[in-house]
C-alpha cells in the first residue's frame, strides 16, 4: 500500500504461490531499481585478549621491614619441674588404650544435682563423676594405683586414691591432686575440687596440694581437645587423658538412633608391670559407673 504496489502483479514464491516479503522487495527493485539495504549478519565480536597480552602492573611496594628481635630466658618455676618430671616420665615404656563414654545418663543426673550443689555454694563439674568413677575402679584394679622403684625390682601398692587433676594456668601445667577419694562422697570431690581450682588460677596452691599423687587424669576436653596421649607422671604408673564431650548420633539397643553425649577417654599405662588386658578391664569398668551411674551406689562406702 505505501508503494502503491498490486498483488495480482506479483509472482509469489512462498508455499503454494504465497507472497513473501522477499518477493515485494524484488518487485519493487525491478520497477524502481532501488538499492535495497543489505540483510542483517551476526555481529563479530573480537576475541578477548589472551593472559599474555595483558600488562601486569608491577608492585612498587616495599618488602616489610621487621625490627623483633629474639629473646631468651632461664627455664624456671614449673616448666624447669616439668623439664625434670618429663624427661623420667619418657624413660617408662607406655602403652596407650582408648575408647568412647556415654554420658547421656551422667548429664541428666549432674543437671538434677546442679542445682542442689549450687545451693551449698559449689560448682558441680563432670570431673567429680570421673574421679569417683577412677576410685572404684582403682579398687578393683590396685596395681593401677601403685609405684615401682627405678629398677623396677619392687612395687608398692597405695592405700590411698590420690587422684591428680592436670590444670593448664598462667604459671604453666600443674597437677594438684584430691587426697583420699576412696573414702570421699561426689560432692566432697566437688568441694576441693573447686578449692584446688581456685588457688591454681591464683598462683597459690601448696607443696602439699601438689605432691603425693597416686593416679591422674588430664582433662584435655576443658581445653577443645578430643584425644590426647598422656604421658605417665613418675613414680606413678598410669594416667588417663579425658576429651570434650560432643553431642553424636548413636544407635541404642532397638537399633533406633538418638543424640548421645560422647567423650573419648585415652589411657596410658607403664607396660613394665601393666598388661593391656588389664587397663581394658578397668577402662570397662570405669566406662560402666559413669554410662550407668546408679551402679556407682553399690560400690559407694
Amino acid at each position: 500500500m505505501e508503494n502503491n504496489i498490486k498483488l495480482s502483479e506479483v509472482v509469489g514464491s512462498g508455499k503454494d504461490g504465497r507472497i513473501l516479503k522477499e518477493d515485494i522487495l524484488n518487485y519493487l527493485e525491478k520497477q524502481t531499481g532501488a538499492i535495497l539495504p543489505p540483510s542483517p549478519k551476526a555481529e563479530i565480536i573480537s576475541p578477548p585478549p589472551k593472559p599474555k597480552d595483558r600488562t601486569v602492573p608491577i608492585s612498587i611496594s616495599k618488602p616489610p621491614v621487621f625490627i623483633g628481635k629474639d629473646k631468651t630466658e632461664p627455664v624456671t618455676g614449673f616448666q624447669k619441674a616439668m623439664v625434670k618430671t618429663m624427661s623420667a616420665a619418657l624413660k617408662i615404656p607406655h602403652f596407650g588404650y582408648y575408647d568412647e563414654v556415654d554420658l547421656t545418663e551422667l548429664l541428666k543426673l549432674r543437671e538434677e544435682l546442679k542445682p542442689i550443689a549450687l545451693a551449698r555454694g559449689i560448682k558441680l563439674t563432670f570431673l567429680p563423676f570421673f574421679i569417683k568413677a577412677t576410685s572404684l575402679g582403682l579398687l578393683q584394679f590396685p596395681i593401677l594405683n601403685s609405684s615401682v622403684d627405678e629398677n623396677c625390682q619392687t612395687i608398692t601398692y597405695k592405700a590411698s586414691h590420690n587422684i591428680g587433676i592436670a590444670m593448664d594456668t598462667k604459671q604453666g601445667l600443674i597437677v594438684p591432686n584430691v587426697k583420699n577419694v576412696q573414702v570421699s562422697s561426689v560432692f566432697e570431690i566437688a568441694t576441693e575440687l573447686n578449692r584446688l581450682q581456685d588457688l591454681g588460677s591464683s598462683g597459690q596452691l601448696s607443696t602439699a596440694d601438689l605432691t603425693g599423687g597416686t593416679f591422674t587424669l588430664s582433662n584435655i576436653g576443658s581445653i577443645g581437645g578430643t584425644y590426647a596421649k598422656a604421658v605417665i607422671l613418675p613414680p606413678e604408673v598410669a594416667i588417663g587423658a579425658l576429651g570434650s564431650i560432643q553431642a553424636l548420633p548413636r544407635f541404642n539397643q532397638k537399633g533406633e538412633v538418638y543424640k548421645a553425649q560422647i567423650m573419648n577417654v585415652s589411657w596410658s599405662a607403664d607396660h613394665r608391670i601393666i598388661d593391656g588386658a588389664t587397663m581394658a578391664r578397668f577402662s570397662n569398668l570405669w566406662k560402666s559407673y559413669l554410662e550407668n551411674p546408679a551402679f556407682m551406689l553399690l560400690d559407694l562406702k
